[in-house]
């Protein structure tokens, strides 16, 4: 395994247990077995590397290989809903102490535009699909792609939040059967 590989595993664990406020890079470097230099040299900033675990180790829509115009649109929203709640699910313990600490926040959202990542990201993808989808036809003309890829996207958050408030870290991720509810409730007004 690559030294990047050793550093990202560990973050990920490390991130998942203590969140990204009170994580260092200091024990995310011992417990890959590198010096913290050999951590910036990789990632340049505690930032870039969190946006990386989010990118790579944590399952989300951004990997589920959906294309306009093929499959059922509905089908299409469901896959992505379902990578959604998985990765909301994760990246919920990594990040929920930001909003407790302003200042912290600030320096998290600076970096993360710098570094073009950021919670936005989920909105826009599904609203490019969306749109894609309404070129094609295959979404009605009078449609409001922004609006449906808004609502879908907080609810996949919403119920990632509340299984993480009823049942703690150890939540379990939510059936597939969820999801497609989810889709089915959006994409109606849709077609």
């Amino acid at each position: 395994m690559s030294t990047r590989e050793r550093i990202l595993d560990a973050a990920a664990g490390i991130l998942r247990t203590r969140g990204v406020v009170h994580a260092t890079t200091k024990e995310i470097a011992q417990a890959a077995g590198v010096s913290e230099p050999t951590l910036y040299k990789y990632f340049g900033d505690k930032e870039r590397l969190l946006l990386a675990v989010l990118q790579e180790r944590v399952p989300g829509p951004s990997r589920v290989p959906i294309r306009p115009g093929e499959g059922d649109v509905e089908q299409n929203l469901a896959e992505l809903a379902h990578a959604a709640l998985d990765f909301y699910r994760a990246s919920i313990p990594m990040l929920g102490a930001l909003l407790a600490d302003p200042q912290r926040m600030a320096v998290h959202r600076e970096a993360m535009s710098r570094h073009g990542g950021g919670p936005e990201k989920a909105v826009v993808a599904f609203a490019a699909y969306l749109h894609a989808e309404q070129a094609l036809g295959r979404v009605g003309e009078h449609a409001d792609p922004d609006a449906a890829a808004a609502l879908l996207v907080g609810a996949c958050f919403q119920e990632a939040f509340l299984r993480y408030y009823a049942q703690g870290p150890a939540a379990e991720a939510a059936p597939r059967s969820r999801a497609k509810a989810l889709a089915r409730a959006v994409v109606g007004p849709l077609l």
